[in-house]
């Protein structure tokens, strides 16, 4: 019989981060994919991840509206209690033999409660990495409330076993975004027209051009505007096509959002062009022939280290994550940026570092969750 699997996904980074995984369970012959799309994942503010999803192929089982607007520390709080009030009749009506949650969104936090209170074997992807801001409260939450964890590195594996876990349930999977930076590292040409979204001038990319994902840090949410034009500004002074990607729901995100309207209302956006969305490989594919990377994704330190990219990363929202010699630190005032992004364009492509997989994350994953041993009891192993 076919073990069902709910993977649940509520944002657009989730699903890149998974997709290999989800294509891998959908042609396993022994699982029956669930696949539940929630959140911010569904709405077309913050690049309608939905759509991406239908029309890479996936049927989706589920849909959970459970994002409330406002984006503040209050309204992540409310949004977490309404996710665990849908998951659990999504999971009643499912009845799936396995739940899977990714990484450390605040609305994982409503998968991974909702699955332990209804004895629903959890796997949680990308546990025991280290970073700054609420995601960390919340990976490590997740990973007690979860049965089995497949994780991106070593470090990462021994963390979690230092958290009292069953070294038996902890397994190094790798990245599954990693295999997608693996296909376009193979296949590096661009087939798509990135300007047929999006907002602002058409930018000339057979050049130097830089490429911004900066979100809000949840911790620091009320000076997320002060921190979006001090990029926006430092970015502006370099003279180079800047792609600038949309900022997730994090409470924070209005201010981030904001402070781009603002600019392109009162300054020179020439060079600037605005995107909510693209699909994971057309993402990286972009990603491939920028210059630098800049902000505070952790997209700078996992698919832009295996791609060899120059990063910039501000401020603390990816403290203590494991990274290459790809990516540097810089504070969020403008000059520190400047900077630090000449630096980095001036030293060019970096070799490629395997830290977070090599490409072979989401077949990794689609075969232990078709054979992995399954049991809700656990204690600590300390």
């Amino acid at each position: 019989m076919k073990r069902k699997i709910a993977v649940v996904v509520t944002a657009r980074p989730s699903y890149a981060r998974i997709k290999t995984a989800l294509s891998a369970m959908d042609d396993h012959p022994e699982i029956e994919l669930q696949l539940v799309v929630a959140a911010s994942a569904l709405l077309d503010r913050y690049g309608s991840a939905s759509t991406v999803i239908e029309k890479d192929g996936f049927r989706i089982a589920s849909r959970v509206f459970m994002l409330l607007e406002g984006e503040t520390p209050q309204t992540s709080a409310i949004t977490t209690g309404l996710g665990l009030l849908e998951m659990a009749t999504v999971f009643e009506n499912l009845k799936p033999d396995i739940v899977v949650t990714i990484a450390d969104r605040f609305e994982t936090m409503a998968t991974a409660t909702a699955a332990a209170f209804m004895n629903l074997p959890l796997v949680h992807i990308q546990g025991g990495e280290v970073t700054g801001s609420i995601d960390e409260k919340v990976r490590h939450a997740v990973t007690k409330l979860a049965d089995l964890h497949f994780v991106a590195t070593e470090k990462a594996r021994e963390r979690i076993i230092r958290m009292g876990e069953e070294p038996s349930r902890v397994f190094i999977t790798g990245c599954p975004s990693i295999d997608i930076a693996a296909e376009v590292a193979r296949h590096p040409e661009r087939t798509f027209d990135p300007f047929t979204s999006g907002v602002g001038a058409k930018q000339d990319l057979s050049g130097p051009y830089l490429i911004v994902l900066q979100h809000p840090v949840t911790t620091e949410y009320a000076l997320a505007r002060d921190q979006a034009i001090e990029t926006l500004y430092a970015v502006r002074s370099l003279g180079l096509p800047v792609l600038w990607f949309w900022p997730n729901s994090d409470a924070g995100s209005d201010g981030t959002s904001k402070a781009i309207r603002w600019f392109r209302e009162n300054d020179n956006t020439d060079k600037f062009h605005f995107f909510k969305n693209f699909p994971p490989e057309a993402f990286l594919q972009i990603l491939n022939r920028c210059s630098c990377v800049i902000g505070n994704s952790s997209v700078a330190i996992r698919e832009c280290a295996f791609l060899g990219i120059p990063a910039v990363n501000i401020g603390n929202r990816q403290d203590g994550r494991e990274r290459g010699c790809n990516a540097i630190d810089t504070p969020g005032e403008r000059e520190s940026i400047v900077f630090a992004v000449k630096k980095q364009i001036a030293h060019g492509r970096f070799p490629s570092d395997p830290l977070y997989g090599k490409g072979e994350a989401g077949s990794r994953i689609a075969s232990l969750l078709a054979s992995v041993p399954l049991s809700i009891e656990k204690r600590l192993t300390y």
